[in-house]
């Protein structure tokens, strides 16, 4: 999709072009305007392309042109065009290819998906009469329960006492404890609050100081643009001051609240979601049970609902636009002490 995007958006105006404008003639103040020439190949934009250039999360634009890259060379396209002669046919043998591949039903379902939300686009611009995706039978879900493993209560202690454990040379010392106090607030931020990593690296200082009718609130910028408010637990915010604190950043209200170690502290620039994963990987290593960042978020909703938190309520506090998802996390029904195998006597 990302080749035929940009040869075609070079031929036909595409999104990947460059526009010629000229300023403003007065009408439109501190603008500039189209000429006739642009406005012309911004019309003749296929619907494929805008489809595309219109996805606003950076993950689902990569998700779905890995996906839709994958279709065409099944298929053969050579032309985005060439979508609209698709048939059920195509997108069948399609599935069963990638079921042949041994990929998981999950990651077939994904990729379904992401073709039919295109041909769903194209019968809304008219370009085809009917989506060819719907109707294709998905590969069945293997569980309604999470595959993301979520830690035990023991666990997430251990987890939120890791930095600072090992003592440090006094080469150094300095640093290293800011990286502990850092990886400390981090952690906190992430088992209190169920965080994914990329919303934890958009967190600016005062994202951090959202005082909401007398309570401390974390502002997160969730996926497609969404902003919700989750209270700051008390134990998070301790940390999260005391890093300041140290880090000296505590007054840069509009940079990244997680930073990285390197350079001035008040210039380092903030975390990545690579880096968040590479540093609770390496504390829950060190630890005996290696982990991602995704199982924190995990373990932070699976001790939510197993607390009797309202389902409803960890919807909204995850951010989750579907109930559904958030139900993976809920194993109130599979936890093991629960079993009848536990009530057996003899």
């Amino acid at each position: 999709m990302a080749d035929e995007q940009g040869s075609e958006g070079a031929q036909r105006g595409g999104p990947s072009s460059e526009l010629a404008v000229r300023p403003g003639d007065g009408r439109r103040a501190g603008g500039a305007l189209l000429t006739q020439a642009a406005f012309q190949r911004l019309a003749e934009v296929p619907p494929e392309v805008e489809w595309f250039a219109n996805l606003a999360s950076p993950a689902t634009r990569r998700a779905y042109e890995t996906a839709l890259q994958d279709f065409q060379s099944f298929v053969g396209l050579q032309r985005v065009e060439e979508f609209r002669v698709v048939t059920r046919a195509h997108v069948i043998a399609w599935r069963d290819d990638l079921v042949g591949r041994t990929l998981s039903g999950a990651t077939v379902r994904h990729r379904l998906a992401a073709l039919s939300s295109l041909f769903e686009y194209l019968c809304d611009r008219n370009a085809v009469t009917h989506n060819p995706v719907k109707g294709v039978r998905r590969p069945p879900i293997e569980t309604y329960e999470g595959k993301t493993p979520a830690l035990g209560d023991h666990q997430a202690r251990q987890l939120l006492d890791a930095p600072g454990r090992v003592a440090s040379t006094a080469d150094g010392a300095s640093s290293t404890a800011l990286k502990d106090q850092r990886d400390k607030a981090l952690l906190a931020t992430l088992l209190y609050h169920g965080l994914r990593r990329e919303e934890l690296c958009r967190l600016s200082v005062k994202d951090a100081q959202q005082m909401r009718r007398g309570v401390m609130h974390l502002r997160v910028q969730g996926k497609g643009g969404k902003t919700r408010y989750v209270p700051l637990h008390p134990a998070a915010g301790m940390l999260i001051a005391e890093y300041l604190e140290g880090a000296g950043h505590g007054a840069d209200g509009s940079g990244a609240l997680f930073r990285a170690l390197r350079g001035r502290r008040d210039q380092a620039p903030g975390l990545t979601p690579d880096a968040v994963y590479k540093i609770v990987r390496g504390h829950t290593a060190a630890l005996g049970f290696e982990v991602g960042a995704h199982a924190l978020r995990a373990t932070a909703a699976t001790n939510a609902l197993d607390h009797q938190a309202d389902i409803a309520k960890v919807q909204e506090w995850l951010g989750h636009a579907n109930i559904s998802t958030t139900r993976l996390y809920d194993r109130r029904q599979s936890r093991s002490q629960d079993s009848p195998t536990f009530k057996v006597h003899y």
